[in-house]
């Protein structure tokens, strides 16, 4: 007779053993954050999730962990921050740990959850009681007021910032998730009017129903009108059939009127009666016809001025201005710009296959600019920086000439003149008139090396101790291999 000991145990029982093994130890796990009112994830190497805390339900609905097992992360917690090009997933797959970030929990047919969010790798397991495929720890709570002004970054629907000033807009979208008040957006062009309207309503009771954007700048007047309210077949010469207007189209969802500081005083009239009485009429039409569209409208102008100008309509501003939200210009929230122009780059970099990131100097550029076309102008400019780049690192000769001038740094592609080529090392004794030349100076990397140094490497305040252009110490740094 065999020994006990000798008795194999078949696969499948062990296999078994080791799941039921890797579930209590992330039960263990679980248990400890829940205790703190923490929600837990386990995320494989794929980012798909592997394990799920149970308190997800309390967030997202029941059943929440047993659906969302095996989903990819990107899915319950947005792209921005998981996706292929998100900074998160890719600080992760660097090894590296990232704490107080946040994004928007999506929860099926109910508001997604503001959360802040902690991810680290998780660390080799020596006591093989853990899941081998687990490779990141995900921990999230609520953000509630005092962390949401934290320092991490805010992500969802194609937004991220770190600033308060974002917070308080984000805290100020929180609010409006269960309701359906008519809300004005301003803010200077390119902050990103559109893309805040359509968080809105993603996280309203419209969210199932259609988002119908129309710009009032686009159009004139006449136009403007048949686009809004449609008209019927003769109301006017090409009107050769009915048509269907925005009003219409945005049934049971919501219409975002664009730049309606610039809708005429005429149509400004029957916008107010849209929403006094929610019913229009079709162009060339005596029908009334109700409307339960909801109303987000944007302007980049100063409505309280064109008001007192007699160019805007007092009633219809306060009819639109129920609910304003103002967003601040990109130069007012400096915080805000390296983890947006991280996102943008990594964009950019995934369209054509290549991981790219900015520089140090080149971060100090797009933080010296001012930035008047905001977000729109820094996505235009790192999109020519990586059409222009050779290399994966954003240099700032690779920016645009305007956003180097605009920072106060000079075009380092720009020729020098013969005034900006003195020697960068004083000469040898026997030759103390000797002309400046391309080949390096006895002691000159030295020279330049103990400069850099001694200004962090700034070589905007390199050049100007060696009493140089900016350009000469670039090109001279480049043939000293000092990049």
């Amino acid at each position: 007779m065999k020994s006990q000991s000798n008795v194999s145990t078949p696969p499948a029982e062990t296999g078994a053993a080791c799941v039921q093994d890797h579930e209590m130890a992330f039960a263990a796990v679980n248990a400890a954050f829940g205790s703190l009112g923490r929600v837990c994830m386990a995320l494989d190497g794929d980012f798909r999730i592997r394990h799920a805390s149970e308190l997800l339900a309390s967030l997202i609905g029941q059943a929440a962990a047993a659906r969302a097992r095996g989903r990819p992360a990107e899915e319950i917690l947005g792209a921005e921050l998981f996706g292929e090009s998100g900074p998160l997933r890719q600080a992760l797959v660097s090894g590296e740990k990232r704490e107080g970030w946040r994004a928007f929990l999506q929860a099926e047919g109910g508001p997604a959850r503001l959360m802040s969010v902690s991810a680290a790798p998780l660390q080799p397991d020596r006591y093989g009681v853990c899941d081998p495929d687990a490779r990141y720890l995900v921990v999230m709570r609520p953000a509630d007021e005092a962390t949401v002004e934290a320092s991490g970054p805010i992500a969802g629907f194609g937004l991220i910032a770190r600033s308060k000033a974002m917070a308080r807009v984000f805290r100020l979208i929180d609010t409006l998730q269960y309701g359906e008040a008519t809300v004005l957006i301003t803010g200077d062009s390119g902050t990103g009017k559109e893309v805040m309207a359509r968080i809105i309503h993603a996280n309203s009771p419209r969210r199932s129903g259609p988002f119908v954007a129309v710009n009032a700048a686009a159009l004139p007047g006449e136009l403007l009108e048949s686009e809004l309210f449609g008209h019927v077949r003769g109301a006017f010469t090409g009107a050769v059939r009915d048509r269907v207007g925005r009003f219409e189209s945005a049934s049971g969802g919501t219409l975002f009127l664009d730049e309606v500081g610039d809708v005429p005083m005429n149509l400004q009239v029957k916008l107010l009666r849209v929403l006094q009485e929610h019913a229009f009429e079709r162009v060339g039409d005596g029908q009334t016809r109700p409307t339960n569209a909801r109303i987000i409208a944007a302007t980049n102008r100063n409505l309280r001025k064109a008001v007192a100008d007699g160019q805007f309509r007092e009633d219809l501003y306060y009819r639109l201005r129920v609910f304003p939200i103002e967003l601040p210009r990109l130069r007012d929230r400096r915080e805000d710009i390296e983890p947006i122009a991280a996102l943008l780059l990594s964009r950019a970099g995934a369209r054509t296959g290549r991981a790219l990131r900015l520089s140090p100097e080149a971060i100090r550029v797009i933080h010296s600019h001012p930035w008047p076309g905001n977000v729109r102008e820094l996505e235009n400019a790192l999109e020519f920086a990586a059409t222009v780049c050779r290399g994966q690192t954003i240099q700032p000769e690779d920016l645009p000439h305007e956003i180097l001038e605009g920072a106060g740094f000079g075009d380092p592609r720009a020729d020098p003149s013969p005034a900006d080529d003195p020697p960068l090392a004083p000469p040898p004794p026997h030759a103390p008139h000797a002309p400046a030349r391309a080949a390096p100076e006895p002691g000159e990397r030295a020279a330049i090396v103990r400069e850099l140094e001694g200004h962090r490497w700034n070589r905007m305040e390199t050049a100007r101790a060696l009493g140089v252009s900016r350009s000469t110490l670039w090109r001279r740094m480049r043939a000293l291999g000092l990049e």
